[in-house]
């Protein structure tokens, strides 16, 4: 029968003991490290990777830092810092009435303004053209009804916006669009003279008033000459003296 080898009875409480390195005397000196060259280009890209991104820690925590970002920043109302490289928001053009526009300005914001009162205005608000409500296919030649119409349409774009509110719609029916159509096909107004029968289409601009008496007078009456001015003065002859 073989016999049970026991442990030794300090084996389970000396702790397991780790030599301890050579120590050098202070006349001895460790030798250098040799690092291949096959791994030295790998360690500099590793060094130069690490730097960069020590430098965009640096800069994120200067941009946390930082003061509130300018007005013109596209991320100025959520409290944070524009982006670099990005070009600042750019606010949109204040809206112009139309018969201030020129060429190619004028008959781009008129074609958009058509589209808008032909499909959309006339179809749900259009109502019977009758003589107490005239109507001109040609509406886009009386210079008072575009300016009426785009104003309407200026202050559409205004009230069906989100800023406006619920009751957005509303305000623009009650003060804008009942107000407009009221006057622009009014029986007396600048259509009166074109289609009152949706049979027979009609087409005339109305005369408007002349020129006040000031405006006439001046573009008549041409500035005296000067010489005539300085013979009366100086009494030469070839001028009738009192």
């Amino acid at each position: 029968m073989s016999e049970s080898i026991n442990p030794p009875e300090d084996a389970e409480t000396d702790p397991v003991r780790i030599p301890e390195s050579p120590r050098l005397s202070d006349s001895e000196e460790m030798e250098p490290v040799r690092v291949p060259e096959s791994h030295l280009a790998s360690m500099q890209a590793d060094m130069a990777k690490l730097m960069d991104l020590a430098a965009q820690h640096d800069r994120q925590i200067d941009d946390l830092s930082a003061a509130p970002p300018a007005p013109d920043s596209p991320f100025a109302a959520y409290g944070l810092p524009s982006f670099a490289g990005l070009p600042p928001a750019s606010a949109p053009p204040e809206p112009r009435p139309i018969l201030e526009l020129e060429d190619e300005e004028y008959e781009d914001e008129l074609d958009a303004l058509s589209d808008w009162v032909d499909d959309f205005l006339m179809r749900v608000y259009g109502a019977e053209v009758t003589t107490a409500a005239p109507w001109c296919e040609q509406w886009q030649e009386h210079d008072d009804v575009v300016a009426w119409l785009h104003a309407l349409w200026l202050a559409y774009q205004q009230h069906k916006d989100a800023e406006a509110g619920l009751s957005g719609l509303f305000v623009w029916h009650r003060d804008f669009l009942t107000h407009a159509m009221a006057t622009v096909r009014a029986a007396g107004g600048p259509l009166s003279a074109c289609m009152t029968d949706p049979d027979r289409p009609a087409h005339r601009l109305l005369p408007g008033p002349r020129p006040s008496n000031r405006t006439t007078s001046a573009i008549e009456e041409p500035d005296e000459p000067e010489d005539r001015v300085d013979h009366e003065e100086t009494g030469e002859p070839g001028q009738a003296s009192g």
